[in-house]
């Protein structure tokens, strides 16, 4: 009986162990027809939301029917803050066009309009790095047909890609 229940209990001890990992994915894409760079950043509901009740309102449930009005607010505003891009050198705004929740994922959409050209491309995405040391963020880009991807750490929260 005794070696039955350690047999059960010791797989139990094993997942306690088990390490989460923190990572966003964001894609960036730009459409030049359109003169627009559209923007996906996807980002694991529960981290997220832990973070917008450290910071905003320690209710908030993300997703549901729970989901308060202002939800949407509190997400532009953390993004607006930890989301930062240059283009050509030149200091760019995004717009937060919305949200949408993809099984465990919030995908967030943002956009930056009248963009003719793109020589060079920075991003800082400082997305979680409060809340979690051991955060990766990883940026896809699609520009003028080249696709580069970086992952950015808290210890390098920036990246310049060239593309001339």
């Amino acid at each position: 009986m005794k070696r039955l229940l350690i047999l059960l209990v010791i797989p139990l001890f094993a997942f306690t162990a088990f390490h989460k990992y923190y990572i966003s994915v964001t894609q960036i894409e730009f459409v030049q027809n359109k003169q627009s760079v559209q923007i996906i950043t996807r980002i694991f509901i529960d981290d997220f939301e832990k973070l917008l009740r450290t910071r905003y309102d320690e209710s908030i449930t993300l997703g549901g029917e729970n989901e308060p009005s202002n939800a949407n607010l509190y997400i532009e505003r953390y993004l607006n803050e930890k989301i930062k891009i240059k283009i050509n050198n030149k200091e760019v705004n995004f717009t937060f066009v919305g949200k949408e929740y993809d099984l465990d994922l919030v995908k967030c959409y943002l956009e930056i309009e009248g963009v003719k050209k793109i020589e060079s491309f920075e991003i800082s995405n400082e997305v979680l790095f409060d809340l979690f040391s051991d955060q990766q963020n990883i940026i896809k880009t699609k520009i003028n047909s080249k696709q580069k991807s970086v992952i950015l750490i808290t210890q390098n929260r920036s990246a310049l890609l060239k593309f001339n």
